[in-house]
C-alpha cells in the first residue's frame, strides 16, 4: 500500500507515496506519529489505523517527466 514515506519534523509533513503513484502530504503530524509508522511491521494497516482520518493532507501531483 505504502511504497515510501517521509517525514519532515520541522514541517510537521508526513509526505507519503502510495504504490498507486498518488502522493499525498499529511499536515501538522507529530513526531510520535511519523515515528509509529516508521517502526510499524505493516504500515499500510498503521496508516488506516492511526493516520489517515486523523489529520489535514493535500495530494500532490506528479511531476512531468
Amino acid at each position: 500500500m505504502i511504497r515510501s514515506f517521509d517525514y519532515r519534523p520541522d514541517a510537521r509533513e508526513l509526505d507519503i507515496l502510495f504504490t498507486t503513484g498518488r502522493r499525498y502530504v499529511y499536515r501538522d503530524v507529530p513526531p510520535e506519529a511519523a515515528a509509529g509508522l516508521r517502526s510499524a511491521f505493516a504500515k499500510g494497516r498503521h496508516f488506516n489505523a492511526h493516520i489517515r482520518d486523523r489529520y489535514s493532507y493535500i495530494e500532490v501531483e506528479p511531476t512531468p517527466t
